[in-house]
């Protein structure tokens, strides 16, 4: 699922040149400061198996025309450890988790633009974590931060009304609780991090 969201952002990007001087000009007091939106990241909700329950809205203020801040509230579920590589173990049935892990929480996300649409962030989550058995019961609690540091592309549409923003990221869990064992003995055997992950943004300004 992961490598065709990455396709559909290259084919975005490539496809899109016409709209890339997608920079808000400080100097223009009539540009929109505020956007909601959410990521295509839901659309692995269609998965047939092992579907993620994935939900996201993002609430967002641009300071200037160059440095924006954003509120993103997530809800999402997950089977195995998020630090394994992409490889023959990404996909494997046996690096999953005995059950899952829920869950949810809110980012504060930053933003700066460097030329036109190309911009950086970070988004820094607090998480809580529900884990979920093999028998869909709860057998522990905790709670995480998340860190993604992203590089992308902001690019507008329909006369800047919308907007997408493909990207690709670093995820880092920098501190997690302590998991139940089963889980940890699975979690432990990958990095905290994880590269290369593919984002593909939305929005609308307003």
């Amino acid at each position: 699922m992961q490598s065709k969201i990455l396709v559909l952002v290259l084919i975005t990007i490539l496809t899109a040149s016409s709209q890339l001087n997608a920079q808000y000009a400080k100097q223009n007091t009539t540009y929109k400061k505020c956007f909601v939106g959410s990521t295509f990241a839901m659309l692995g909700n269609l998965l047939p198996n092992e579907k993620p329950d994935f939900a996201q809205l993002n609430i967002g203020y641009r300071i200037t025309g160059r440095d924006v801040v954003s509120l993103e509230l997530k809800t999402w579920r997950y089977f195995e450890s998020l630090g394994i590589p992409y490889g023959k173990s990404k996909n494997d049935p046996l690096e999953n988790f005995p059950g899952y892990i829920r869950e949810k929480g809110f980012a504060l996300a930053y933003q700066h633009f460097w030329w036109k649409g190309l911009y950086t962030g970070i988004h820094v989550m607090s998480a809580l974590q529900n884990f979920i058995d093999n028998d869909n019961k709860k057998i522990d609690t905790g709670f995480q931060i998340f860190n993604t540091y992203r590089a992308g592309y902001h690019i507008k549409l329909f006369k800047g009304k919308f907007f997408i923003e493909p990207s690709i990221a670093v995820t880092h869990r920098p501190y997690h609780t302590k998991m139940p064992e089963s889980f940890e003995r699975m979690d432990n055997k990958w990095s905290k991090f994880f590269f290369g992950e593919p984002g593909l943004h939305f929005g609308f300004n307003f």
